[in-house]
């Protein structure tokens, strides 16, 4: 076959929706290497290349539109190059489709990852919520196939967006295969040292903001008298404000860590060095970072709702997200006993290896057959 992407994120996103196209990229190369793969892109930002180049092919915005005002060309002539490649599908990475595709020449698939827009509004500014909810409802109504990143994004779209559930094939992320190796005991010694983190820590990673709620953990850390730091690692936000009085207010200032722009080659080795992996987030699309954690083989505490289940698994503790006293005690109770944490890792380690690169390739070309 030939599949096209909408490959903008791969080169401009380092994080999120980049990770997972380039991961797509990836899997899809290396197991299903007879077909020929298509990369639509603005610009090349950043390098990017496949193991086998010869099934690769990367297209570029082209003409005076394309390359003054590229977003026109993602929307709207982008149409123009996928029938000249004469491609058989189009797959739409980060939630959108071009207007006015051909499906009777291309058929299409799109990924949608959350509709949490829909669902915490007060979170995004009008203007955003107007845009993202035109552009995925669109590519909700005229994607052949759509692929949900999990149970929970699936039954959002059918609430939100009234799609029919058959439309919608389920198929889960993975991480990015840089957590599958084990870091060398130098290569920690020299993270550590580069950021100064503490011989035992609890961690979390993500995104400063209020929906990841790591307030949560910030006020178990002080209820629970839990000596142990909290390392977070993160871009902050406004929400930061809020954590800053906290900490200030309760004299934890020893206590908590925080670390922005860490190399993305350094992560491994910081979940690697934590005791637990903590994350009380109130909703997600999925939870990569869950995934990161039990890959590093690190015990994970995390919020019973939304689809942090689907990722965490059986073996990992739940919490309610704003319950302080539950989530100082699941903390405690992994410090405290080795013999649990041991089993909370071995057994979650068995439960992700669903996902895992061969089983996500495989789950996309099903739905490509489907459409095909």
């Amino acid at each position: 076959m030939k599949i096209g992407f909408d490959a903008k994120r791969a080169f401009y996103n380092k994080t999120g929706l980049g990770n997972y196209s380039r991961n797509i990229f990836i899997y899809l190369n290396k197991y299903y290497p007879e077909n020929k793969y298509f990369l639509f892109s603005p610009k090349e930002k950043n390098s990017y290349n496949f193991e086998n180049k010869e099934n690769a092919k990367i297209i570029l915005a082209n003409g005076f539109i394309g390359k003054k005002i590229p977003s026109l060309w993602r929307t709207f002539f982008i149409n123009k190059d996928i029938e000249n490649e004469q491609l058989d599908i189009y797959h739409g990475l980060s939630n959108e489709l071009p207007k006015g595709i051909n499906s009777n020449t291309t058929k299409t698939v799109v990924t949608i990852h959350d509709l949490i827009f829909l669902r915490f509004p007060k979170l995004y500014k009008p203007a955003d919520r107007f845009i993202y909810n035109k552009k995925f409802r669109y590519a909700c109504q005229k994607a052949d196939k759509i692929i949900a990143i999990s149970k929970q994004t699936k039954h959002d779209i059918i609430r939100y967006y009234k799609i029919n559930p058959e439309k919608i094939e389920v198929v889960y992320q993975s991480c990015d295969p840089i957590y599958y190796k084990k870091c060398s005991s130098q290569k920690k010694e020299l993270v550590r040292k580069k950021y100064n983190l503490p011989s035992q820590y609890i961690l979390n990673v993500g995104t400063v903001e209020k929906r990841k709620n790591i307030l949560s953990a910030i006020k178990a850390i002080k209820f629970g008298k839990i000596n142990t730091p909290l390392v977070i690692v993160g871009r902050k936000t406004s929400y930061q404000k809020e954590i800053d009085r906290f900490i200030d207010e309760n004299n934890l200032k020893n206590k908590i860590i925080f670390i922005e722009n860490v190399d993305f080659l350094d992560l491994p080795a910081i979940y690697q060095m934590s005791c637990l992996f903590v994350y009380p987030s109130i909703f997600e699309g999925f939870g990569i970072p869950i995934i990161e954690a039990i890959n590093s083989k690190v015990p994970v505490i995390t919020s019973n709702v939304s689809s942090l289940p689907e990722a965490g698994g059986k073996n990992s503790i739940y919490v309610e997200p704003y319950n302080i006293e539950q989530i100082a005690e699941a903390i405690k109770k992994i410090l405290d006993n080795e013999t649990l944490k041991n089993e909370m890792i071995e057994k979650s380690y068995n439960f992700i290896q669903k996902f895992r690169g061969q089983n996500i390739a495989k789950d996309i070309m099903n739905v490509y057959l489907k459409v095909k």
